[in-house]
């Protein structure tokens, strides 16, 4: 968490600088209850913790986009699965990837895209397009 709390900060410095921001990965935290499969059973759970999607909310207050729910508002979109269990062939997953981006770049964003169909990692990639 002290890293979040520094990483925003600087985050917060760039854009009083007027800096655009992009930022990408595995952020190993579900943020709402629509981002993982089993919400309840995972209340107590280290990546659905309050501290830590408190985090992604106030990464969001700041002036950040979370740029998959600015087009898609459905359940059932999920980035990573476990492997043991078998869950990718279940959809029984974790939305913990992402792009967030400054919201000077809203204008910009055409697209963003988990991509589950591409296998190799317990992780889908995710994407986005900007027109820039």
């Amino acid at each position: 968490m002290d890293f979040y709390r520094a990483f925003l900060q600087r985050c917060c410095k760039l854009l009083k600088k007027n800096k655009q921001i992009i930022v990408c990965g595995d952020v190993n935290t579900a943020h709402r209850e629509i981002d993982l499969a089993r919400p309840k059973e995972n209340e107590n759970v280290s990546g659905f913790l309050p501290a830590e999607r408190e985090w992604i909310d106030s990464f969001l207050q700041a002036g950040f986009i979370d740029t998959f729910r600015h087009f898609h508002k459905d359940s059932g979109n999920y980035t990573w699965w476990d492997y043991k269990t078998r869950a990718r062939e279940r959809n029984i997953g974790w939305r913990i990837d992402y792009f967030f981006i400054s919201s000077g770049l809203t204008a910009f964003l055409e697209k963003a895209v988990i991509h589950p169909d591409i296998t190799g990692s317990d992780h889908a990639p995710v994407s986005i397009e900007l027109s820039l």
